[in-house]
């Protein structure tokens, strides 16, 4: 594939990323801190947010399986994966924490199971998003 073609290409996908809610602006103020010093900056932060993620990831899963659950815990983990993802701009998937606080704060196990379902959803598809548009 000629360069011109590649460059269009790797246009659309990160604009589709934008129209399709995944990102938000913050990741355009990391676009803009990359420069010739730093070309891989974005995808940098990115792996970063990956690796990290594991771990509250993790964390979330198991404060869910406590019996019973602990709301505050649970809500502490998902502030701080929250703010992860704020970070990188992942604005579906900062929208759901956001949800899955809100029934944290009801105290309502379901709604957090089925939040944090569509939560793992929207972080993989971005995953796969981001890793096609780096590439």
């Amino acid at each position: 594939m000629d360069n011109t073609r590649f460059r269009q290409q790797a246009v659309f996908m990160r604009s589709s990323l934008f129209d399709e809610g995944f990102l938000d602006e913050q990741f355009i103020q990391l676009e803009e801190l990359q420069d010739d010093v730093n070309p891989n900056f974005v995808e940098e932060i990115v792996t970063l947010f990956y690796s990290d993620s594991v771990r509250f990831v993790y964390n979330i899963e198991r404060a869910l399986m406590s019996n019973p659950p602990n709301f505050t815990k649970l809500d502490d983990h998902m502030h701080q994966f929250k703010g992860s993802c704020s970070s990188i701009g992942a604005k579906k998937v900062k929208e759901e924490c956001r949800r899955f606080r809100e029934y944290c704060a009801a105290e309502n196990l379901e709604g957090c199971l089925r939040s944090f379902q569509q939560i793992k959803i929207e972080y993989t598809t971005l995953k796969k998003k981001l890793e096609s548009y780096f590439k």
